[in-house]
């Protein structure tokens, strides 16, 4: 943990020209953001453009991405920009001057958006606790971060709102993805949510106001699994949005999964765990009528176990199919809590349990000096 000789002592060993180095190295400023990813969005699908308006209950959680600024003057011998993609072992100047995206065009197009001021010069840092591809909105909540903190090097003027409708816009006009709105909103917010989308993208959040006693249940009682395995859009997922396309906004398929987010919202509100659980449930069958490939044999097999140690309820998180990643809402009972999560991790090697806790904070972005 560091060096226990005074600060004077290790000076007075370095020569004039290594303490002006030092000195240069330092940044002016270091800038922290976090932003929680989010589980049990139940409604999902319906805060898209084809489904055009929806209904969604979400859970924002830690651990939190975090995004860390350093900022340096702007000087001719320094890269403007150089960024961190730590997870991926990643470490690369970034030119906006030059056409087309590198490495991890998220990062590069919010980086474009965004903008820095002419005087600095940046090492941005990206790190999450969460893996690449775990279905827990963490790709919104890296841009939510990015910007919180992007944001803050400039005087710091974005709501939570304008934060959470401009990492939407990057995905879905920068790089032309797939994107509902209900990641972005939940990680700029956190806490727990009722979205209601009028007309997509607009929407209202509600954060739903939790007893005590109910949140401590939750936070002891809802686990996260991954299955090893990063999930990405396929040929399924375009094909749901085709058959949905065709069948309307308000098709039965898309109504029961806005009914879950209203049953979610009712059970939460009444402390009904029991109830929370058969809504989560009740939203994973929807989203298997979607298409029979969007809840995986893994999650089956996962979800089989749950319910052999008396699980509540269980939900693909996100949009569903291969890989990704599942919440359990669990009984009451530790032991029993702790004897699933061993048998869920022996029965595959990929398969591994996330702690997580709930998070009432949103985005926070704070600053030091060097």
């Amino acid at each position: 943990m560091g060096c226990s000789v005074p600060p004077l002592f290790v000076r007075s060993h370095l020569s004039n020209r290594q303490c002006g180095s030092l000195a240069r190295h330092r940044p002016m400023r270091v800038i922290t953001s976090l932003a929680p990813i989010r589980i049990c969005d139940n409604g999902g699908w319906t805060d898209t453009w084809f489904a055009q308006h929806g209904k969604i209950f979400n859970i924002a959680v830690q651990p939190c991405v975090e995004v860390q600024l350093e900022v340096f003057p702007r000087q001719a011998d320094r890269e403007p920009i150089i960024l961190y993609a730590d997870n991926f072992g990643d470490r690369y100047p970034l030119h906006l001057d030059r056409p087309g995206w590198g490495r991890h065009p998220l990062l590069e197009a919010t980086i474009q958006y965004m903008g820095i001021p002419a005087d600095c010069a940046i090492e941005a840092h990206i790190h999450s606790e969460v893996p690449a591809g775990c279905s827990t909105g963490t790709s919104a909540a890296v841009v939510v971060a990015l910007i919180g903190a992007l944001d803050r090097l400039k005087k710091g003027r974005m709501t939570r709102r304008k934060v959470a409708y401009a990492a939407h816009a990057i995905e879905v006009e920068a790089l032309r993805q797939q994107s509902g709105i209900q990641d972005q909103l939940c990680s700029a917010y956190g806490g727990i949510n009722y979205i209601e989308i009028d007309h997509y993208p607009h929407a209202r959040l509600t954060r739903l106001q939790v007893p005590r006693a109910t949140w401590r249940a939750l936070e002891s009682r809802l686990i996260l699994i991954y299955l090893g395995r990063g999930h990405a859009s396929s040929e399924v997922h375009k094909k749901v949005i085709a058959d949905l396309q065709g069948e309307g906004p308000d098709c039965v398929r898309l109504q029961d999964l806005r009914a879950a987010a209203d049953k979610s919202r009712a059970a939460l509100s009444a402390g009904d765990l029991t109830a929370l659980g058969r809504a989560m449930i009740e939203n994973t069958q929807a989203q298997e009528r979607l298409h029979p490939d969007l809840v995986s044999r893994d999650a089956q097999h996962v979800f089989a176990i749950a319910r052999d140690f008396g699980a509540l309820g269980w939900k693909v998180n996100g949009a569903g199919g291969e890989g990704g990643s599942l919440t359990i809402l669990c009984s009451g009972l530790s032991h029993q809590k702790r004897q699933m999560i061993q048998t869920i991790e022996a029965t595959n090697p990929l398969f591994k349990h996330i702690p997580i806790r709930l998070s009432r904070s949103g985005l926070r972005v704070w600053e030091h000096a060097r």
